[in-house]
């Protein structure tokens, strides 16, 4: 282009040109990673990621996004075994902890709306609770319960979820759980504690915790399918069935109960189509909705974290890992800030990534427990870096930073 610009105005005054080859001089080449139409790496990632885990699937769905853009929506097999219903995009799938991506949103949407502060103690807004140590416990803010910072023993009572015991009941037994650091020193992962954030926005909004993020979340993002509890799971019509490993198949088996009891935690059912919308709203292309501001918020570590106690299996590229809120951030090989959470219930699997400056990211959803499924994320973002290539682009030099391809 710019040898074009320079034949074009060679005729002209000598003042002209002069500037033209001082731009071309002070043009300084700068790369960033492109995947082109993104055909290559989907065909990739379909044949050597996503077929040897779907082949131990009844079925699944994923959703793929590469430069902001859809570039694979597709789903797998049936419901359940033994019903030749498939699954479709519109199939609802327990999310189980990655329920929790929604409530760190939904804290940040009372913040924004000035309810609370990120350093609001719980104890203003929650009554009835009470803290081995009232010095440690009445620090304890919002920031802290989305975090998983709060310096309790972690998974505090998880026990008691899976043995049915209400949400209430086990919160009155929380002055019975030990610190093991004071609140914003280290990470210690919960379910019960995190569900404190429900609480909060019952206490500041007015609603509850479901109706809250049902009119600020999924209703202004078109997430139609998306609801919380085990009702709105087994009533629906087209809800994909949870399957166990009896040794040789996969086996239909009940919907349970456990962690429906912590919406906040793990109370969320959506389809892939709704998982779709959640996916780019997280990487800001509904900022009426989910200000960039917000999600700057949102996906920044806030509490360091070990890759044992993130469940990562060993990668040489893998980085620091962070807790954010509601979020997992990490640094792989030379990028940084992927944002990821997984969830398991018996019977369920799912994983969520993404990196924002990237505009990349995917959503996988089962349901049944497939053995690879552990190395799904980081074998996506491995696929991706391989086939990105460094496109050269022109910025003067002396600029504030590389140019984007868009």
């Amino acid at each position: 282009m710019l040898i074009s610009a320079l034949m074009t105005f060679s005729a002209r005054p000598v003042p002209v040109l002069t500037t033209l080859l001082l731009l071309l001089v002070t043009l300084a080449p700068v790369h960033v990673a492109a995947l082109g139409d993104g055909s290559e790496f989907v065909a990739k990632l379909e044949n050597e990621v996503l077929s040897p885990i779907i082949d131990q699937t009844p079925g699944a769905a994923v959703v793929v996004v590469v430069d902001g853009k859809v570039a694979l929506q597709k789903t797998w097999g049936v419901r359940a075994v033994g019903d030749d219903a498939p699954v479709t995009p519109y199939t609802l799938f327990r999310l189980a902890s990655v329920s929790k991506t929604f409530a760190g949103t939904a804290g940040a949407i009372l913040v924004r709306e000035e309810s609370v502060d990120w350093e609001t103690p719980v104890l203003e807004n929650v009554s009835n609770l009470e803290f081995n140590r009232p010095d440690y416990g009445e620090r304890i803010n919002l920031r802290h319960v989305l975090s998983q910072s709060t310096g309790l023993m972690p998974h505090a009572y998880t026990n008691l979820i899976e043995d049915n015991m209400s949400y209430d009941r086990i919160k009155q037994r929380l002055d019975r759980v030990e610190f093991i650091c004071e609140p914003g020193d280290c990470y210690g992962y919960q379910n019960v504690v995190f569900s404190l954030v429900g609480d909060i926005v019952e206490a500041t909004a007015d609603v509850d915790y479901p109706t809250f993020v049902t009119e600020k979340i999924f209703r202004p993002l078109d997430m139609h399918r998306a609801s919380f509890g085990l009702e709105a799971f087994t009533q629906d019509l087209n809800a994909a069935r949870p399957h166990v490993w009896n040794g040789g198949s996969w086996s239909p088996t009940s919907t349970t109960h456990h962690y429906y009891t912590v919406p906040p935690a793990a109370g969320v059912n959506a389809s892939i189509d709704d998982m779709k919308s959640w996916l780019l709203a997280q990487l800001g292309q509904k900022p009426d909705v989910l200000p960039p501001e917000m999600l700057d918020e949102l996906h920044s570590g806030v509490i360091r974290t070990s890759r044992q106690q993130a469940h990562y299996r060993r990668r040489q590229n893998l980085g620091d890992v962070y807790y954010g809120l509601g979020w997992r951030v990490f640094d792989y090989g030379e990028d940084k800030g992927f944002v990821h959470h997984g969830g398991y219930v018996r019977g369920m699997r799912s994983e969520m990534v993404f990196n924002r400056e990237l505009q990349v990211g995917f959503v996988f959803l089962t349901n049944s427990e497939p053995n690879r499924l552990g190395d799904i994320v980081f074998d996506f973002i491995d696929l991706y870096q391989e086939n990105s290539v460094e496109v050269p682009q022109y910025a003067a030099s002396g600029g504030s930073g590389p140019a984007r391809a868009d």
